[in-house]
């Protein structure tokens, strides 16, 4: 007997990109011209989140024009070897920070640092969210770089709290409004240019809205 076909989530049935990206391009966030980085980053992030409430995929979006500087695609943090061995590294500067980050390797400060839509930083973190992702991530930390393992690690760091122990289900209901778009900036780094952040998910959420996203 033929097995049914899997039912597709009410998102991926029903969500419009082209109304959305048109919608975009009149918004404070991306417009009024997208280029093809933007356009894939954007597509990376909405597949990641398909299922999800409206504001919830706002929100990614918009962190991610903040965290990647405009790019909207995936970045290595700043700095080079020198600067993680002595922001990370256990032989670095701060060793109690390295021991937090599971950094216990000489190496590892350089090895693991920050890379993603958001920083995934540290062995012990590139250990977890490989393993609940299923991929290599200690084995070839640039995985983190490739926007669709990003936009992953980014929705179940959200989802979860991998990040600073908050969740998106703390500060955001369905729909949102710019306070509580505010708010959730605590998810990623306390309110480091939050309100930056909750404007562009506001557009966001209306682009989403316009494509039908449910």
């Amino acid at each position: 007997m033929t097995p049914p076909e899997p039912q597709s989530p009410p998102t991926a049935r029903n969500f419009d990109p082209a109304a959305f990206f048109n919608a975009l391009r009149s918004s404070k966030a991306l417009g009024p011209t997208l280029s093809p980085d933007e356009v894939s980053g954007c597509e990376a992030i909405l597949a990641a989140c398909e299922g999800l409430p409206i504001a919830w995929a706002a929100y990614p979006l918009a962190t991610a024009i903040v965290e990647t500087a405009g790019t909207m695609q995936p970045i290595k943090e700043y700095g080079g070897r020198a600067y993680f061995r002595r922001m990370y590294d256990i032989e670095g500067d701060r060793p109690a920070k390295a021991r937090e980050l599971g950094n216990l390797t000489p190496g590892d400060g350089s090895r693991f640092c920050g890379r993603g839509y958001v920083q995934l930083t540290g062995r012990a973190n590139y250990d977890k969210a490989g393993r609940e992702l299923g991929l290599p991530l200690v084995d070839d930390p640039d995985l983190a770089l490739q926007p669709a393992v990003a936009a992953k690690i980014m929705r179940r760091g959200m989802l979860e709290g991998w990040f600073t122990g908050k969740r998106l289900d703390t500060y955001l209901p369905a729909e949102a409004s710019h306070v509580q778009f505010r708010n959730a900036r605590r998810i990623i780094n306390g309110l480091d240019r939050a309100d930056e952040i909750a404007t562009y998910a506001m557009e966001f959420q209306g682009a989403l809205r316009a494509g039908g996203w449910k």
